[in-house]
């Protein structure tokens, strides 16, 4: 019994002693907040409970930002007075079949429409400049802004830069809060953003996503801006958005949302926002002169990336460069040299990606700069000079003018917007507005609503293109149109010739 007792004492020491060991040399093992890192503790522990706050990623703190940036955001609404060009006697006119069955295509007239365009814009000044999407206020008469608080102000266009749909306006006012732009270069995929603006009518609403992609560019068809380089969001856009502020997770505005790509109208998780560099520079501009003048080189680029196949035949070693297909007639480019099939590689030692990357750098040198354009053509590198225009004017665009010669008819340039809405399948070259009554054109079957495709057995697309061609013929010169004609689902070409004045 005696010796029970002591082996079982000595037991119980050799216990405590083993016991102390583990605990001095092995601490990390015991430590009770260590428990939760157990793979077999986490999983009994989430089965039965959300993660507690030590294991959780913190949250972004969305209030703050709003409570910063949301006083800055505001409701646009714009009055707009639309003038277009139709083909026809309009709705009203009971016999426009027959009309078009025995006469032809109507004649040519105005109409004017009138509605309200809603959106959203913010302050990025205190005393009042604002800026929204230039689709918004696009042809706007009257143009009022609503604060959050419900304050209204009568507002004024400053600028609107159609081909980045960027618009600045002004109202007046001191101390007025405003967020502040931030630096979109330095955005990355993956970060969190909100969007703020007035979806659908529901004013001040705010959703949260993240960058989703940089460097977007859309389709043509989608009536976009010329000048592209998008960032897409996950944050929930719709109709209304427009013009309001993308922001990061500093309160700054990195992107303006201004599209969203959606088979139904409604929101499906891919917006897209015009990035705030892009926007600062178009502000300054429109602030300083009321428009933007961009240089113009006067080519036309393949709009897609150079191919495995092209870059075999044109004798590439990159398929980085801007692909040339054609080069407009007086312009900067045929003057320096550029034909088509040639490469630009370089603009003033600066690589050239691809045709919007060309884009953005020639339109943001001065008009009247020289520039220096290296090539690749018949795969041997050559450096050109031009000197550069400014970018033609939209109204430049409307009518033949230039020339003095009137042969008949006016065109404007065909866009694959403005082919959908006439219904025409053919999405290039001059589009025929009016025909002058008595003239040659009329006398030899030209309509309005035919489409230019070749003058004097050159292709034409451009205003320009057209007016070059006239200036250099001298009056009864002929001219040969190639004219394509869409009715009825059916397509004709054919070849009407001209005597100039």
């Amino acid at each position: 019994m005696k010796k029970t007792l002591i082996v079982a004492l000595i037991s119980f020491l050799l216990g405590i002693f083993l016991a102390g060991l583990i605990f001095v040399y092995f601490p990390e093992k015991n430590n009770p907040e260590n428990f939760s890192e157990d793979p077999a503790s986490l999983s009994l522990a989430s089965s039965l409970y959300a993660l507690s706050p030590s294991t959780a990623t913190a949250s972004p703190n969305f209030v703050r930002i709003v409570n910063k940036v949301g006083s800055a955001v505001l409701k646009i609404e714009a009055e707009k007075v639309e003038k277009r060009k139709v083909f026809s006697f309009g709705e009203d006119w009971p016999f426009e079949d027959f009309w078009d069955r025995f006469f032809g295509m109507p004649r040519q007239r105005e109409q004017e429409y009138r509605s309200i365009a809603y959106g959203t814009g913010f302050f990025i000044s205190g005393d009042g400049y604002i800026l929204t999407n230039n689709h918004i206020v696009e042809n706007a008469v009257k143009v009022t802004v609503f604060s959050i608080k419900g304050k209204e102000y009568p507002a004024k266009i400053v600028g609107t830069d159609k081909k980045t749909d960027i618009a600045l306006l002004k109202v007046e006012g001191k101390n007025l809060p405003f967020a502040q732009l931030g630096d979109s270069a330095r955005l990355q995929v993956g970060e969190w953003v909100l969007a703020i603006g007035n979806p659908l009518g529901m004013e001040h609403t705010v959703t949260a996503g993240i960058v989703s992609a940089k460097g977007r560019q859309l389709s043509g068809s989608l009536n976009v801006p010329d000048y592209q380089d998008f960032i897409q969001t996950d944050a929930a856009i719709n109709r209304g958005n427009s013009g309001g502020p993308l922001v990061n997770m500093a309160a700054e505005v990195i992107g303006i949302t201004s599209n969203i790509l959606t088979p139904t109208g409604g929101n499906i998780g891919i917006g897209f926002a015009i990035p705030s560099n892009l926007a600062r520079k178009i502000v300054k501009q429109l602030k300083e002169k009321g428009r933007v003048i961009r240089g113009y080189l006067g080519v036309q680029i393949q709009p897609t990336p150079i191919t495995e196949d092209q870059k075999k035949l044109l004798k590439l070693k990159s398929a980085n460069g801007a692909f040339v297909t054609g080069v407009e007639p007086g312009f900067p480019a045929e003057k320096a040299g550029l034909k088509r099939y040639d490469v630009i590689i370089e603009v003033n030692g600066q690589s050239i990606k691809d045709a919007n990357d060309l884009r953005f750098k020639i339109a943001e040198i001065p008009p009247g700069t020289e520039v220096k354009i290296k090539i690749i053509r018949d795969g041997k590198e050559k450096t050109l000079t031009a000197k550069l225009v400014e970018y033609p004017s939209e109204q430049a665009k409307e009518t033949i003018s230039s020339s003095g010669k009137d042969i008949g008819f006016t065109v404007r340039e065909l866009t694959p917007s403005l082919a959908h809405r006439y219904g025409f399948r053919t999405e290039a070259g001059l589009l025929i507005t009016d025909v002058r009554r008595y003239s040659e054109a009329e006398r030899k079957g030209l309509e309005a609503g035919d489409i230019i495709l070749e003058v004097n057995r050159r292709s034409v697309t451009k205003i320009r293109e057209l007016d070059n061609i006239l200036k250099k013929l001298k009056s009864g010169d002929p001219i040969m149109l190639l004219v394509r004609r869409e009715r009825d689902r059916q397509a004709q070409e054919f070849i009407v010739t001209l005597r100039m004045p």
